[in-house]
């Protein structure tokens, strides 16, 4: 027992011992963060939680937030979530004793009849006609691990990281759901526009045909005129069926991300509406804070931190394991003398791998290929969100200046197709310089409905790249709602172990 009690404090000694690094943040500079932005983006910073209210558009935000409740690919987020934690919970069990218990009865009787004997569990022979016996016993086994090295609090860090990690990935699901149901709405509304432009266009058409046919009917023009204005307007004709089937497409894709039939939404959206607006500007902070608010970027640092835990689980596996195993037993004839007599004993062994081919350095040596890997992942990631923030700026800088530059090309066409319709009601011009002029209105307007499309899109495609849609002070859990806020619990800051 004294050695066992010897056994028992060097183990406390040694468990505060964990082999494998231990997990840093890392540096801004590691990464390639730079200090500013290479394009013109306001400095200013802005509350992103609840972004589509910027664009005051009721509608937009019902679906959003019907979306961030009821889509499906968010519900398989939250499954993978709660396996994680599920993850973290055995690997917490590890660190405790396990223990079970048992417990039996038996009777054995004797064999009625001349002559005969028996033969009892315990061995005792007893002449037929003897009665029966009966036996009851209970026992408990306990078994310990010792956690000499680190082992298991490597494991245990691995899976609090993943957990995090799975957390945040949940996190960029829902920001990847808002964008997406926000750009089919905006696409929704541009096509709805268009369809409206497609259809003053065929009426413009049968109007030219119309003019066309008495024109030659009273012998001022060939037929030609009229055969093209009949081309003209088949051609407008024909722009009406695809607008259509693009804006139906459109709606299925907003029922579907809403969880719902894709004809679902398609009497809340019938209504003509316009394009959404959005803010004039959107400020985009520095980079370094903009990297807090990406949950893309915080699950690659929880990843990478679980990674480099994994180093310390397989190295560990190259030291001795001790582990404690302990039983009491009780066996009696009845059940108030079952704890008259209870045996028991205590155990320790301790193990450690002299030859198994090089497999477990092989492991240590893979552990570590994967949180370079890991890290690799997290500067990717780093860089590509720096790179969206970039992008989408420009984006909508040059949205907005093709928007101003299509509404005086629209302005400009609606003033030159008035008076070539003029002109050639008089006679003063021939088809083709109607047709031209009128053609290019149709094109000025459907820019501007592009631009405009373009610009909200871009707005969009700004907000999810400055990590939108959700709160950025919480780890996303389980016990989150779907729409969770600041009041979400959470296991602790991210970047702890």
């Amino acid at each position: 027992m004294k050695r066992i009690v010897h056994i028992l404090l060097a183990t406390a000694v040694l468990s505060g011992c964990s082999v494998g690094p231990n997990y840093r943040p890392r540096s801004a500079t590691e990464l390639g963060v730079p200090d500013a932005w290479s394009v013109t983006a306001a400095p200013t910073r802005e509350d992103l939680t609840r972004w589509w209210r910027n664009f005051d558009d009721p509608v937009l935000g019902q679906l959003v937030e019907q979306a961030a409740a009821a889509n499906l690919d968010l519900a398989q987020a939250v499954a993978r979530l709660r396996q994680a934690r599920e993850q973290l919970v055995v690997s917490q069990s590890s660190l405790f004793p396990t223990i079970s218990g048992s417990g039996g009865f038996s009777r054995s009787e004797a064999i009625r009849g001349g002559g005969s004997t028996l033969t009892l569990p315990d061995g005792t022979v007893t002449t037929a006609g003897g009665g029966g016996r009966s036996n009851f016993s209970l026992g408990l086994d306990a078994s310990y691990q010792l956690d000499l090295f680190g082992g298991i609090r490597r494991g245990v860090e691995a899976s609090r990281a993943q957990y995090e990690a799975a957390g945040f990935d949940y996190a960029t699901a829902l920001l990847s759901v808002q964008g997406e149901v926000a750009r089919n709405y905006v696409l929704a509304r541009a096509y709805q526009a268009q369809l409206e432009n497609a259809k003053a266009s065929l009426a413009i058409q049968d109007d030219n045909l119309e003019i066309a046919g008495f024109r030659v009917q009273a012998g001022l023009v060939s037929s030609v005129d009229q055969e093209q204005a009949r081309a003209s307007r088949a051609q407008a004709a024909a722009n009406i069926p695809q607008v259509e089937q693009q804006y139906n497409a459109a709606v299925s894709r907003i029922g579907v991300l809403t969880g719902q039939a894709p004809g679902a939404l398609k009497p809340l959206l019938a209504a003509v509406k316009p394009i959404p607006k959005g803010p004039a500007s959107v400020g985009a902070d520095i980079p370094a804070n903009v990297l807090r608010q990406r949950p893309d970027v915080r699950a690659a640092e929880r990843n990478l931190a679980a990674a480099t835990a994994q180093i310390g689980v397989a190295k560990a596996q190259l030291y001795p394991a001790l582990s404690i195993s302990g039983s009491l037993d009780a066996n009696a004839g009845n059940i108030g003398g079952l704890f008259d007599t209870i045996t028991g004993g205590l155990f320790a062994g301790i193990s450690q791998a002299i030859f198994n081919g090089g497999r477990l350095n092989a492991q240590v040596r893979s552990s570590r290929a994967g949180a370079d890997a890991a890290f690799a992942a997290y500067k990717q990631t780093v860089l590509t969100a720096l790179e969206d923030v970039e992008n989408a700026v420009v984006a909508v800088q040059s949205a907005q200046e093709r928007e101003r530059q299509f509404a005086i090309a629209y302005d400009a066409a609606s003033n030159s197709t008035l008076l070539a319709r003029s002109q050639y009601r008089s006679g003063l011009t021939d088809f083709t310089t109607l047709n031209t002029q009128e053609a290019s209105l149709i094109s000025a307007r459907n820019g501007l409905v592009q631009a405009r499309s373009d610009k909200a899109t871009a707005l969009i495609a700004l907000y999810a790249a400055l990590g939108g849609g959700w709160d950025p002070a919480v780890t996303p859990t389980v016990d989150t709602t779907p729409e969770f806020n600041a009041t979400s619990a959470a296991p602790g800051p991210a970047g702890t172990n």
